[in-house]
């Protein structure tokens, strides 16, 4: 039998007596399914399948899967099936910062949000969500399946060429969860040089060497709070946080400031005097969010009414000091398992948050998400961080295991498969490296990165000025001028400005064929 979308259901297949079951032609593709409901077309190689779990059979056997990672430091790329699985190896408590460890799958290759297969002559099929729950995505050489803890939203399944597929997914992501479209402009953030040791003496002289590179933000990063959970300005910033935002914006910048908002650190005041405001584990005690600092951190009960007003305490601070582009990090946090005021599903918890934030930070202010959800983000936030932190070297060889470790690498492969969600909001795989001094990157990998934010358009660095030669200087000047024609050959592939950039070459030591022009 044939219904009135052109989907066939065949009666040898058991009936689902909880939601629909039947072959799915997907633009020649045959396909046995299982779905909450009716499949709804939308083209002959599109459906959308209703809220609720998803089965179905594939044709590929041992090929390739795409696994996309729960928050901005997550695995996410290509692997074959028959290889192991893309995830964080030999460490609970980078899994536990890193991914959602509730839904790891060690032994399956799975990902969160959406997944894909590559049939043999090359076009994709995807399964992805476009609501929250934390769905989950997953396959083995002879199905593809999906899942949600709650069911919050309907599905996209569709079949074609890798570039369309992923497109045409981010397209409806928007039309579901949002968009937006502010642009951060060119930055320049102090943590890949100065880490935690910046003082107000340091950013005084940074914007002095900063001169006039066309810079629009310029972004103090960790360091200049009391501690993580206290967010008033320490002693190493003795003038106030207003006077450096006054010093920024005098420079013509706008004036940047990170914070990680929904974490404190057992040793902050906030997590020493209210308890009771953090989210709690099964036994009643604080939970453990994740590892950083040397020790375990806390999470703040975003849907309890004293944090939401201690938010609003916060926000408005930073708001009156002068910033208004903020790199919010740590905040995945929000959106784990725990005993909260309200039980509500946690991926609603943490949206809520962070829209909390943008109602006090307003429409005009640039929140750049770090350590983010993706789903749950979308319509939020500006701009997402789309992969690991980037290092001054490749590989990261004390973390073999763990492709969310810091590194050039790692960044790399998380940050370019992820460039298709664009549509959504700003892609930031994070900053490129000019110096040659300290640093153990070569030029063919340099390059890279700087072709990398030419392609995800999200222009950063966190050279100081007198670590860099004058040529080094004149590249970094005209890297920020330059606005490239950049045309898409393939989901890795780019012409930019008649140069052919190979993506698919990092495996093996990914080299940029400068000076090629395509025919």
């Amino acid at each position: 039998m044939t219904t009135d979308l052109g989907v066939q259901i065949s009666h040898s297949i058991p009936v689902n007596p909880d939601g629909w079951t039947g072959l799915l032609d997907l633009g020649g593709l045959v396909l046995p399914l299982l779905a909450g409901g009716e499949p709804r077309r939308v083209s002959p190689s599109e459906v959308l399948l209703p809220p609720g779990a998803v089965s179905l059979l594939h044709p590929f056997g041992d090929t390739d899967f795409f696994r996309h990672g729960w928050n901005s430091w997550s695995p996410s790329g290509w692997r074959c099936l028959s290889d192991a699985p893309l995830r964080i190896y030999g460490s609970e408590e980078r899994l536990l910062t890193a991914d959602d460890s509730r839904n790891d799958t060690p032994q399956a290759h799975s990902g969160s949000g959406v997944g894909a297969l590559r049939s043999s002559d090359g076009r994709v099929l995807i399964l992805g969500a476009l609501g929250l729950g934390a769905p989950r995505v997953g396959a083995t050489p002879s199905t593809l399946w999906g899942n949600v803890e709650v069911k919050a939203g309907e599905w996209f399944l569709g079949f074609g060429d890798e570039v369309a597929v992923f497109s045409r997914y981010a397209q409806l992501l928007a039309d579901h969860l949002g968009s937006r479209d502010s642009h951060a402009g060119r930055v320049w953030c102090s943590w890949y040089s100065y880490y935690e040791g910046i003082s107000e003496a340091i950013i005084e002289g940074c914007i002095d060497d900063l001169g006039d590179l066309p810079f629009d933000v310029i972004q103090l990063d960790d360091g200049w709070e009391r501690a993580v959970g206290d967010w008033q300005a320490n002693d190493k910033f003795a003038a106030g946080m207003a006077t450096t935002a006054q010093r920024i914006t005098a420079s013509g910048r706008r004036a940047g400031l990170w914070l990680a908002p929904f974490i404190a650190l057992p040793s902050s005041v906030f997590a020493c005097e209210r308890r009771d405001l953090l989210i709690h584990d099964g036994d009643g005690e604080p939970m453990i969010a994740g590892y950083n600092w040397g020790g375990p951190y806390y999470c703040l009960d975003t849907t309890h009414p004293e944090v939401q007003d201690h938010l609003r305490t916060v926000f408005k601070s930073v708001r009156d000091w002068g910033f208004s582009y903020l790199k919010l990090d740590f905040v995945y946090a929000a959106a784990l398992e725990g005993r909260r005021y309200q039980q509500v599903h946690r991926e609603q918890a943490y949206r809520e948050a962070i829209a909390l934030i943008r109602e006090i930070m307003g429409e005009d202010a640039y929140l750049l998400g770090c350590g983010a959800p993706m789903l749950p983000s979308m319509g939020i936030f500006d701009g997402v961080r789309v992969g690991p932190d980037v290092a001054a070297f490749w590989e990261n060889a004390e973390r073999p295991g763990d492709p969310s470790g810091i590194g050039a690498k790692n960044a790399f492969e998380a940050s370019i498969h992820r460039q298709w969600l664009r549509p959504v909001f700003e892609t930031d795989p994070d900053v490129v490296f000019f110096r040659r001094r300290r640093s153990l990157l070569d030029d063919d990998q340099r390059q890279m990165l700087q072709d990398l934010a030419r392609v995800l358009g999200f222009l950063s660095t966190s050279d100081p000025m007198p670590w860099l030669s004058a040529e080094e200087r004149a590249e970094l000047r005209a890297w920020l001028l330059e606005s490239p024609m950049i045309e898409p050959l393939g989901s890795l592939e780019f012409r930019i400005d008649g140069r052919i950039v190979d993506f698919n070459r990092w495996g093996t030591g990914y080299v940029p064929t400068a000076g090629t022009v395509a025919g």
